[in-house]
């Protein structure tokens, strides 16, 4: 299955080329068939002129007459406009109904310049020099053939985007499986060796031997970090619970645990445009993992020297209709280090699974935090800055 999504590319091209291949063959043949309807029509005219003229102009008995009146009548489609010289005589298949005389006359002049300019008039001989005029324009069937093109290339287009929609959606699908299925797989695997070093611990603090031994605490903070490790994952792996939380406070936290655990050369900052108990709804655990994984890539763009600043501020959402249940107002932390920077080709990549800048990496972090704030935070994470040689600003957009 997920062989499948890997030729992504190839088959948005597949798709692409299918889609412009029903639009040509669809083009074509349609013009074909408007081409013959249209010569169709033209004959029928000639026809209409022809028996015009034989009426006018030949003597000839009721059952004649007859025949080439039904040539007349047959024409119940194409509008026509008998003119002369002077202008319009009569008209046939144009509905005057319910219009005022000078209504009429505006319409009938309006159809009449409309003809001139779709097809050379007929002429009919009236005898002794004199000659009228007919002039038709295209029958409702062939306007709409005209038009079909343009309906069944905007069908395929629609039908195209709709498979690429499906396409996208099935793929992210699967994607959510596979992290919703490794995270419970990883908190459930963590869960039986965390809970014998917990025991392991409860028995080295109860033995003399090891009753003031400071690996004791050391082993213990490893069992705090193993156990947010769980968390998290346990809370990837389900509906994580969101609660409104001090945004400063705990921004304050990640960044504390931060401190202890990177090189001393790295300086961490927070400013604040907000007032000290603003409050964000999150779930701690998660957002603690998106500021360290964002934190450690600023730390190894700046190779472990440099400063890394989380600025907290009031954002102002731009309501339209396709966002109009979104709040007016949400909070945002821009983190800005002073690394090596990335470059703009490749902003649209770095949240992608596999993007990674290190030897040894598995450039899962920033698709991770993207997919933490976006899928469970119902947030925004993206690149709001970057200039090679001077730094990186992520942002992280948060609801209240």
């Amino acid at each position: 299955m997920l062989g499948i999504y890997d030729q992504k590319s190839r088959i948005k091209i597949i798709v692409a080329v299918l889609a412009l291949l029903m639009g040509a063959a669809t083009v074509v043949y349609t013009n074909w068939l408007v081409q013959r309807v249209s010569e169709r029509e033209q004959e029928q005219i000639r026809l209409y002129a022809k028996a015009q003229e034989f009426i006018i102009n030949t003597e000839v008995d009721s059952n004649t007459n007859f025949v080439f009146e039904e040539i007349i009548n047959a024409n119940t489609t194409i509008p026509i406009i008998l003119a002369s010289d002077e202008g319009p005589v009569t008209s046939k298949n144009i509905s005057f109904a319910y219009l005022s005389d000078a209504d009429s006359v505006r319409l009938l002049n309006a159809a009449f310049a409309d003809m001139k300019r779709q097809h050379p008039p007929i002429v009919v001989s009236l005898g002794a020099g004199m000659h009228n005029y007919i002039y038709y324009k295209d029958s409702q069937l062939l306007s709409q053939l005209r038009t079909y093109p343009l309906v069944g290339l905007g069908v395929i287009a629609s039908l195209a985007v709709m498979a690429y929609f499906a396409f996208s959606y099935s793929r992210r699908s699967e994607q959510n499986r596979v992290w919703v299925g490794l995270a419970k797989e990883t908190a459930h695997q963590l869960g039986t060796p965390l809970s014998s070093l917990v025991g392991w611990q409860d028995y080295l603090r109860m033995s003399d031997r090891f009753k003031d031994e400071p690996i004791v605490e050391e082993l213990g903070k490893d069992i705090r970090r193993l156990e947010i490790i769980t968390e998290r994952f346990s809370n990837i792996g389900s509906v994580p619970v969101m609660r409104d939380e001090n945004l400063l406070q705990t921004t304050r936290n990640a960044i504390a645990y931060l401190e202890s655990r990177v090189s001393k050369k790295v300086k961490f900052s927070i400013e604040t445009d907000l007032p000290t108990d603003t409050p964000a709804r999150i779930n701690v655990p998660l957002f603690d993992w998106v500021i360290e994984n964002i934190c450690k890539n600023a730390v190894d763009a700046m190779e472990g020297r440099g400063s890394i600043t989380l600025h907290l501020r009031r954002v102002r959402v731009r309501r339209t209709w396709w966002r109009r249940h979104e709040p007016a107002q949400q909070v945002a932390i821009d983190i800005t280090d002073t690394g090596k920077g990335i470059a703009k080709n490749r902003l649209d990549t770095v949240f992608q699974p596999g993007f990674t800048t290190k030897k040894r990496g598995w450039g899962l972090g920033l698709a991770l935090a993207k997919r933490i704030i976006e899928n469970y935070h119902e947030g925004k994470l993206f690149v709001k800055w970057s200039e090679i040689g001077r730094g990186t600003t992520f942002r992280v957009v948060l609801n209240q």
